[in-house]
């Protein structure tokens, strides 16, 4: 961590009561998020077990690609299931993540398993996730599994250039544009050709 804050169960739920009743009265919840969340699975289920029990709406926001750590028990205090799928195709994912996709994969199918909500983050970014038959491939598995209440199709932005810069990474999209209106159109449609609501 270079500039975080190390936190404990009880900080975080200090946090939360600062919010709570704006939480009830506006029907919000807690999301836990990252960078990736479950790499600190324990914590993470922890954290969740807590929220949990002061009634509040929880929510997981992951790439799925560690969902082998989440154990049954973190996915009860789970009420939605946010799940970046960044590609169908594999060599396009190991493009865009340096990872594989099947874990991920394996991890709807397991939210599938449990009936757990999940709504579907799709990233739109130009001459790298926009293939036709790369979205029809996620539109294709995500319209089977029976739990996808809804696809965000969202536009790649460049709002995470400085973080890289203060981080000393390359940042190897800098060059590439924000997806058209009609991209993005065209991108909604596929998922929704699949019975899936997108937006």
């Amino acid at each position: 961590m270079r500039d975080g804050q190390p936190m404990t169960v009880a900080a975080v739920l200090a946090e939360l009561a600062k919010y709570e009743r704006f939480i009830r009265v506006a029907g919000g919840g807690f999301t836990v998020s990252g960078g990736e969340p479950l790499t600190q699975a324990d914590f993470v289920g922890l954290l969740l077990h807590a929220v949990k029990e002061r009634d509040v709406h929880t929510a997981l926001d992951t790439s799925g690609s560690l969902g082998s750590s989440a154990s049954n028990a973190l996915l009860a205090d789970v009420d939605l299931v946010l799940l970046d799928i960044k590609s169908w195709d594999p060599a396009t994912y190991r493009r865009v993540t340096s990872g594989d996709i099947a874990p991920t994969l394996r991890f709807a199918r397991r939210l599938a398993d449990l009936g757990k909500p999940v709504w579907i983050r799709y990233v739109v970014v130009p001459g790298w996730t926009d293939d036709v038959a790369n979205v029809d491939g996620v539109a294709q598995f995500a319209g089977v599994l029976g739990n996808v209440e809804r696809v965000d199709v969202l536009p790649f932005h460049h709002m995470g250039l400085e973080k890289y810069q203060q981080l000393g990474i390359d940042y190897p999209i800098a060059d590439v544009r924000p997806p058209s209106a009609a991209l993005i159109d065209r991108i909604r449609e596929q998922f929704q050709s699949r019975g899936l609501s997108a937006y």
